[in-house]
């Protein structure tokens, strides 16, 4: 047995912020939004959802398709740079919203990547046997750390929550390599100052497609498999630039990236689970499947895995 995905769960909010709205916000138009990200509109929480509610909802869907109960969870493990407040974790107050026994619970933060931590670290506990089912949840409330005045950062971003339930799958299914890794160097590229994100534009764009590309095809490697091995890449839903050069140092065709950016926009640690979760309602993934995911995100860190699909 190996560790694997044994189901996911999604959620966004009913809230709908498209190109056009931002255009009555700030100096920008869908055009350009459009042709310089991907991104045409995104799901914005109101005050009455939050970071935990969002969780909450992603995390019921993913145990039940997993075909398990609360009891059957060993671990929970959240991925967020926007909690309720610094602490309780987000885990814990989903610990006992779900109604969990006193199984350990703890949030990641590493942006962006924290999703892809999150099953890597799920992974190292099914592997020893130490917990058997582990719920990672991936869960952001961007909008409210975002900056509307900023018109180059205001653009980009959108609420969201999905959920994995990581367990063990049988024999050649599951993940078969990962990579993870962080320059704190470039922190200063990508942070948070006071309650608003910052961003170097520039600096952010070239260390992503440099990072997502290479780690892309240094965990094809590592499984070893080749580009005609993977069925669908899954980045990180940044910037369609930047996707699109990944899926170009890997070498495979365009159908074979899975791009979910222009109705979610960039949905930092939920950007990945949202995207499969999506291609596996759409019936798009299936049995068996060679899956890369990749992505990168403030610390600055980066990771990536292959799985191939199935329990």
């Amino acid at each position: 047995m190996s560790a694997g995905i044994l189901g996911m769960g999604k959620f966004v909010p009913e809230r709908v912020l498209t190109n056009f709205d931002l255009e009555k916000m700030m100096d920008t138009s869908d055009e350009w939004i459009r042709t310089r990200t991907g991104i045409e509109a995104r799901h914005i929480a109101d005050d009455t959802v939050d970071t935990s509610d969002m969780a909450f909802a992603a995390a019921q869907n993913a145990i039940k398709n997993a075909g398990l109960t609360i009891d059957d969870i060993d671990m929970i493990l959240v991925a967020t740079i926007t909690p309720d407040q610094p602490f309780p974790s987000i885990a814990c107050m989903l610990q006992d919203r779900l109604g969990a026994r006193h199984i350990p619970a703890m949030d990641i933060s590493a942006a962006c990547s924290g999703f892809i931590y999150g099953v890597v670290t799920a992974k190292q506990f099914v592997d020893t046997k130490a917990y058997e089912h582990i719920l990672v949840v991936g869960v952001e409330k961007l909008s409210k750390i975002t900056d509307w005045k900023d018109r180059a950062t205001a653009v980009l971003f959108g609420d969201g929550a999905a959920a994995a339930v990581v367990g063990p799958v049988s024999e050649g299914k599951g993940i078969l390599s990962y990579e993870l890794g962080a320059d704190g160097s470039g922190g200063k590229s990508l942070y948070q100052e006071g309650s608003l994100i910052r961003m170097n534009g520039r600096e952010v764009f070239k260390f992503a497609v440099r990072q997502m590309g290479e780690s892309a095809v240094n965990v094809v490697e590592k499984a070893g498999l080749t580009k005609d091995d993977i069925d669908y890449l899954i980045p990180h839903q940044a910037n369609i630039r930047i996707m699109e050069a990944s899926r170009e140092r890997l070498g495979i065709p365009e159908e074979k990236m899975i791009k979910t950016i222009q109705k979610y926009g960039n949905t930092s640690a939920s950007s990945i689970p949202l995207a499969l979760a999506d291609s596996l309602e759409n019936g798009l993934i299936k049995d068996g499947d060679v899956l890369v995911m990749v992505g990168f995100g403030g610390g600055l860190t980066w990771g990536a895995l292959t799985i191939r699909w199935g329990r």
